[in-house]
């Protein structure tokens, strides 16, 4: 019996050591998936943190490109104020002078104009036209002041002591 029951111990010994040690493997295999599952899920977050470091770096860079294009554009629209303000001034000499060519074309189109009564609408015609008739009268007094003086010649008058004359009356 004493062999038979060292051999039992043994036997159970062995059997306990292999359950032991498929105890240690599975506790092994248990930990090797949950190290797994622990480490796929550390490389998730890591992963996870490497695109929100990528995704934050892409917006830094962004943010440096447009603080960088703020005095360029700060720039730009100075230089398009100062362009407005040019042309709002061109535009205002601009008007002026259509102003001016109007006026003038109104003065021009008021003597040209043939549907007009000239002498009624503008001053100066009349003006025109008066001194058109007083030179008029002067050339026929010329005229006439020409013959009474060949008449006096051939008569023999003496012409320049008659001017003498009527000069002379003239001053008193």
């Amino acid at each position: 019996m004493s062999f038979s029951y060292l051999k039992n111990k043994f036997k159970k010994k062995k059997e306990e050591e292999v359950k032991e040690d498929n105890n240690v493997e599975i506790i092994k295999l248990d930990e090797l998936e949950n190290v797994n599952e622990e480490t796929s899920e550390s490389t998730e977050q890591n992963e996870k943190k490497k695109e929100e470091e990528e995704l934050l770096t892409q917006v830094m860079t962004r943010i440096n490109e447009i603080e960088n294009d703020i005095p360029r554009i700060k720039v730009s629209i100075d230089t398009l104020k100062s362009q407005i303000q040019e042309l709002r001034e061109e535009m205002e000499k601009l008007n002026k002078t259509i102003k001016d060519v109007m006026m003038l074309y109104e003065v021009v189109s008021q003597e040209v104009n043939p549907f007009k009564d000239q002498e009624k609408d503008n001053p100066l015609v009349n003006e025109i036209h008066n001194l058109s008739k007083q030179v008029e009268e002067l050339r026929t007094e010329i005229t006439q002041i020409k013959s009474d003086l060949r008449l006096l010649a051939m008569h023999g008058i003496n012409i320049d002591e008659l001017i003498y004359d009527v000069l002379e009356e003239g001053e008193l």
